[in-house]
This record gives C-alpha cells, sequence and structure tokens, in this order.
C-alpha cells in the first residue's frame, strides 16, 4: 500500500516493517535525493530508485551509498531473486561493506538494474 505523506511522519523515519510505501512529493529529483539520504539515517542497507534517467540513478548510486542498491525494480531484486548476482539470505550487510557469499565469504556491494540497459 502507498501512503502519501510529510517528510516528518513517522512511516518515513522509522523502520516499521510494514507494508506500506511512505510517498513524499517534492520539486525535483535532487531534493529526492538528498531526502532518501536524510531518511535513510546513514544504515547503509537497501536503497531502490525508479527512473530511465541513467545519470540521476548515477548520481543517487555514488550519494546513497547502499550496500544493495536497486534500479527500477523491487527490493527483492537486490538478493538475486530474477535479478542478477547470488542468492542471499539477508537483504543488507549490516556494517554496509556488501553482502556475504556463501562461496567466498567476502563482502560485496550490489548495484542492480533492472529492464533500463538491458540487452537481450
Amino acid at each position: 500500500m502507498f501512503a502519501e505523506t510529510k517528510a516528518d511522519h513517522p512511516l518515513v523515519s522509522t523502520e516499521m516493517l510494514m507494508p506500506i510505501v511512505p510517498v513524499v512529493r517534492v520539486p525535483d529529483v535532487d531534493t529526492a535525493i538528498d531526502f532518501a539520504i536524510k531518511a535513510e539515517k546513514g544504515n547503509r542497507h537497501t536503497a531502490t530508485m525508479h527512473s530511465q534517467n541513467v545519470t540521476n540513478l548515477t548520481k543517487m548510486a555514488q550519494r546513497i551509498q547502499a550496500t544493495i542498491f536497486v534500479k527500477n525494480g523491487p527490493s527483492l531484486s537486490g538478493l538475486g531473486f530474477n535479478s542478477e548476482g547470488f542468492t542471499t539470505l539477508t537483504i543488507a550487510g549490516p556494517t554496509g561493506e556488501g553482502l556475504t557469499s556463501a562461496r567466498t565469504f567476502t563482502r560485496q556491494r550490489r548495484c542492480v538494474l533492472v529492464d533500463g540497459l538491458r540487452i537481450i
């Protein structure tokens, strides 16, 4: 379910593990990126963004510094479900260093782009 809220609403500032996606209107993509970084609070877990503008997607990827950054798809894509990369059982590395694979036990960051730049 989607719910339009104000920027200071608890659905935006607190992880509630509920099936509600808060939507906050902003005037432009730069303001949206700034707000997303503020709302994420430096946890460096998972971020998603929907856009066909690769420059804006790149700007967000560089600024958010999340363990998993999914573009144009559900956050579940960041787990390797119907997407690229190995499947992992955690939505994000707890320290922001990346996901641990069962094969190497090393951490890597994952950046997923769904549909855009797709070559079949």
